[in-house]
C-alpha cells in the first residue's frame, strides 16, 4: 500500500473514532512498530495509551475520554466490546446530576485483559442486547431503561432519584413504551419497573 493511501485509509479509520486509532488498525495498513514510534516521534501522532493513537491535529471530539476507554476495551479481534452504563450512561443521557468519578464500563462476562484495570474505570460483566444500547457522544451506551435497571439491581443511587430519572426519561421520550412492555415479560424486571414508577419496592 502506498503512503498516502495508507495515510488516507488511517484517517478515514480514524475520523469514525474521534481521531483515535488502534497499534493493530495502524499496522494492518502497514504502519510498522518503528514507522508508529516515527510519528509519535514527528509528533503527527499522540500516543494515548498502551497501543492507542491519536491524530494530533485531529479536532478533539466533545469526550475524548470515551473514545478511549471504549477502544480499550477491544477484545481479541480488536474490536471494542465495551458498553458505557451505569451512572455514566445515566450522566449521558442528561438525566442525572450525578457526576460519576470513575467510568463504568459493561463488557461481557469472559472479557480479560493481561494488564491491570485502569483505576479509572469500575468495569461490569454482562450481556448488553443490540436493542439495549444506543450511540451517544459516538460510543455505545445502555439505553435509559436499561441504565436505570441496573443502577437500581445495584443500589448506588438512591431510589428516589432513579424514579425522577425514570419519570424525566419518559416524559422525554428516551423510553418507549414497547421497551418497558419487553422489561416486564421478566418478573424480576416487571418488580423494578412497577418500583419505579412509584409502586412498591
Amino acid at each position: 500500500m502506498q503512503p498516502s493511501e495508507a495515510q488516507r485509509e488511517l484517517f478515514q479509520l480514524a475520523q469514525q473514532q474521534g481521531g483515535y486509532f488502534t497499534a493493530k488498525q495502524a499496522a494492518r495498513l502497514g504502519y510498522t512498530a518503528s514507522k508508529r514510534n516515527y510519528h509519535v516521534g514527528a509528533g503527527n501522532w499522540n500516543r494515548e495509551y498502551r497501543g492507542i493513537y491519536r491524530i494530533a491535529l485531529f479536532p478533539a471530539p466533545d469526550r475524548p475520554d470515551l473514545i478511549l476507554w471504549w477502544l480499550w476495551s477491544r477484545g481479541r479481534s480488536d474490536s471494542p466490546v465495551g458498553v458505557f452504563s451505569h451512572q455514566t450512561a445515566l450522566s449521558l443521557h442528561e438525566l442525572t446530576d450525578v457526576n460519576p468519578a470513575r467510568i463504568h464500563l459493561t463488557v461481557p462476562p469472559a472479557f480479560r485483559k493481561g494488564a491491570a484495570i485502569p483505576s479509572i474505570l469500575r468495569l461490569h460483566f454482562a450481556e448488553v442486547g443490540e436493542d439495549e444500547r444506543e450511540m451517544v457522544a459516538g460510543v455505545p451506551v445502555t439505553n435509559a431503561l436499561r441504565t436505570i435497571i441496573d443502577i437500581w439491581q445495584d443500589e448506588t443511587l438512591p431510589k428516589p432519584i432513579l424514579r425522577v430519572a425514570f419519570a424525566e426519561a419518559a416524559r422525554r421520550g428516551k423510553m418507549t413504551k414497547s421497551q418497558i412492555t419487553q422489561a416486564r415479560k421478566d418478573s424480576s424486571m416487571n418488580a423494578i419497573v412497577t418500583a419505579l414508577e412509584g409502586g412498591a419496592q
